[in-house]
């Protein structure tokens, strides 16, 4: 049988990943739909001062592409927006990409067995499966902060970062003090002539020991990349182990599980911050890991700069000067940067997912999203997304996550075409009893404290972010497909 057709929606590093073993098994009917005009996703989007991946490069890079030109142990933005360029290059998807394309509606014909796509633009195109390689923390969310929009001077999130304004000297306003504003924070602090960093809670941070890659190992990596390789993965092999040892330590649900890091976090606290009531109001009061723990070596140095100063009022309302706290006081201000995330839980793809039977996928959402295995969901046949619902981790790193779920795609997509299979769906059935034994096993999680709110569960306390255990137990769960949880057609 011939390989059946395949929409891949985004090219970040999923969408990438994809196309690449989608590619490399056969299936040369193949389109990457981006609606930007270049690859990379996240890191194409991302570009404040200061942006790094906070997850070591030995680790936050594809198996089958080994890049020898990164310059620290933790790979800095425009580093890894170049190794997306450079694997559409060097895996020669070019021909595959449709960019400036934004798939706005997938709807499955269940006559003909295909997904049609239409784009923003009115192209139309078809496919035999589709992969969502959408993301997570790609749509930034500003808080609905009275006043906001008065403000007179520029003022954007730090996923839209505006480079034509220079903070030189300015007064500048940074609300937010989680994963990127600790990033931007240090960076903003050199240019600045005032910075007001607005906290609204505070966060467990541990070092981040970040370091330069020698010239020695480059160079060791150009010449001899066999030898190289051999090093390297001996310390991926270790960094990996240790990461996947980190869920244990920072995510079990009792407080001796989690000590040593709280230690290890407390510790950096007190040896970066001298001053004990600047320390009191950065020190959390909720258990370590219930949110992301930040890994960063320069954020509490520069809330220590003169220029510098930490804000825990609640912020009253925006001004066309400035930001009012609760406590009457007036923070002026020239330039305002909210890094104040992403919309998470609600899982509102830009793309609307139309299913058999006229199912809308964000209407089947709407209360809680759920996939089995995080990559395939009941009613919305031949569909294998990637960085689903509950495949987010707070160790480790999410590519081989992703690594994992295109392998299972490619596997059942291969498996359909050698039986002749024109769609498969996962069953209802196995659809609820994954999820429900995904559910109690995060029950044993410190997510799931009730003292614990954060954007990995919704409201009412269901967790439909994060994995619930290390890496390699996802990496068994989708090493084979289990065809008997699956209707065929």
């Amino acid at each position: 049988m011939s390989k059946p057709s395949v929409a891949v929606i985004g090219a970040g590093l999923g969408g990438l990943c994809a196309a690449v073993r989608l590619k490399e098994a056969g299936f040369t009917d193949l389109v990457v739909l981006e609606k930007a005009d270049k690859v990379g996703g996240t890191w194409r989007d991302n570009q404040y001062p200061g942006c790094a991946c906070d997850t070591p490069v030995a680790l936050y890079q594809f198996s089958f592409a080994p890049n020898p030109h990164w310059s620290h142990l933790f790979p800095r933005a425009p580093e890894v927006q170049a190794y997306a360029e450079a694997i559409a290059d060097q895996f020669q998807l070019r021909p595959h990409l449709k960019l400036g394309e934004e798939p706005v509606r997938a709807e499955w014909d269940d006559v003909r067995t295909v997904w049609k796509i239409t784009t923003r633009a009115g192209a139309s195109y078809e496919a035999n499966a589709i992969v969502p390689a959408l993301g997570q923390l790609n749509r930034p969310t500003i808080p609905d902060i009275p006043g906001k929009d008065s403000f007179k001077g520029p003022a954007f999130h730090s996923a839209r970062w505006d480079n034509s304004v220079d903070l030189t000297g300015k007064r500048v306003a940074v609300i937010g003090s989680a994963a990127s504003a600790v990033q931007l924070i240090p960076e903003v602090a050199k240019a600045a002539g005032h910075l007001d960093v607005f906290q609204r809670t505070p966060n467990w941070v541990i070092p981040r020991d970040d370091k330069p890659i020698t010239d020695e190992f480059k160079a060791l990596m150009m010449t001899d990349i066999e030898a190289a390789m051999r090093i390297g993965a001996m310390n991926r092999q270790l960094i990996y182990e240790n990461a996947d040892h980190f869920f244990w330590q920072a995510f079990a649900f009792t407080k001796e599980g989690r000590a040593s890091f709280t230690r290890q976090a407390l510790d950096h606290l007190e040896a970066q911050v001298p001053d004990a009531d600047l320390r009191r109001k950065l020190t959390p009061d909720y258990p370590i890991g219930c949110k992301r723990i930040l890994i960063t070596d320069d954020f509490y140095p520069a809330l220590m700069r003169e220029n510098v100063a930490l804000v825990t009022e609640h912020i009253e309302r925006i001004t066309p000067e400035g930001v009012l706290t609760a406590d009457g006081v007036l923070h002026p201000a020239d330039v305002i940067v909210y890094a104040t995330g992403f919309e998470t839980t609600g899982w509102h793809w830009s793309m609307e997912v139309v299913g058999k039977g006229g199912k809308v996928l964000n209407d089947v959402w709407a209360a809680a999203p759920e996939a089995y295995l995080g990559i395939t969901v009941a009613e919305f046949p031949n569909m294998f997304m990637l960085y689903g619902p509950n495949t987010n981790l707070g160790h480790n790193t999410i590519t081989f996550m992703i690594e994992q779920q295109v392998g299972y795609a490619v596997r059942a997509l291969s498996e359909m075409a050698a039986k002749g299979h024109a769609a498969i769906e996962v069953t209802p059935a196995a659809q609820q009893r994954f999820n429900a034994q995904l559910q109690a096993d995060l029950a044993k999680t410190t997510w799931a404290d009730p003292g614990c709110k954060s954007w990995y569960k919704t409201p009412d306390g269901r967790i439909t972010q994060n994995w619930s255990s290390h890496t390699r137990a996802y990496a068994q769960q989708t090493a084979q497909v289990a065809w008997e949880d699956y209707a065929v057609r």
